[in-house]
């Protein structure tokens, strides 16, 4: 099969300014994505798409084979991720022709390792899935100690169950979704730009390796983990 790897990187973070050139461990937080999709061993391209131009160059110092610079309307506060893939893929499919596979990598998804990226892309492959995401055991159960605030200001349990779950162990898995790995078949990413489809998989990754950094208390905790696990 061939494989295409994405990695969207906007610039104007809100939360932390620059954060995807921003280093981390001694290196822009980007370039973590990229060379962790080259050890993958899975791909004909890795591309990065962005509308900045620090990001694309601190992109390509990192090893990346294909840059994409992104149009203006996909690279808003509220543009919608899915097309700037698509965008994305299009793009490279142009120089390098048409692929089977379509991993999308989150920058700011920085701890995860290429098994992980093997292990969702083997999920997808092996089960006959139109997608795969990944997640983390969920922190709080919705049928134990998730509460969602009603429309009255009061509260209540986010998934109730009649009778109600006796034991935590009898509730379904529930997990996080951590934003690392998207994988999805080529055609489905074109047929129907939505997350979840019927038949949706999930690859499973330890809370260690599943930060995605939105503020700057993320990055400091990023941090500690990438320090802690080289030492």
């Amino acid at each position: 099969m061939r494989r295409i790897c994405t990695i969207l990187a906007r610039g104007g973070s809100k939360g932390v300014p620059g954060k995807n050139i921003r280093p981390l461990g001694g290196k822009p937080l980007i370039a973590h994505s990229i060379v962790q999709a080259l050890a993958s061993g899975l791909f004909e391209t890795v591309a990065v798409s962005s509308d900045d131009e620090a990001i694309l160059r601190a992109a390509e110092e990192a090893g990346a084979d294909e840059l994409v610079l992104r149009p203006a309307d996909l690279a808003s506060d509220t543009a919608p991720k899915l097309p700037a893939i698509l965008h994305c893929v299009e793009e490279v499919e142009k120089r390098h022709g048409h692929s089977d596979v379509v991993v999308d990598l989150q920058p700011t998804a920085p701890l995860r390792e290429p098994s992980d990226i093997q292990g969702a892309v083997a999920l997808l492959e092996e089960s006959g899935a139109p997608n795969v995401i990944t997640g983390s055991p969920a922190k709080c159960s919705p049928y134990f100690s998730l509460v969602e605030e009603r429309a009255d200001g009061t509260v209540g349990l986010s998934k109730p169950v009649d009778p109600p779950l006796a034991r935590r162990q009898d509730a379904p898995r529930t997990f996080d979704m951590n934003g690392s790995v998207y994988v999805w078949r080529r055609e489905v990413l074109t047929a129907d730009m939505k997350l979840f489809q019927p038949g949706t998989r999930l690859y499973e990754m330890p809370e260690e390796r599943s930060v995605d950094i939105d503020t700057a208390l993320d990055f400091e905790f990023a941090a500690f983990l990438m320090g802690r696990r080289r030492a």
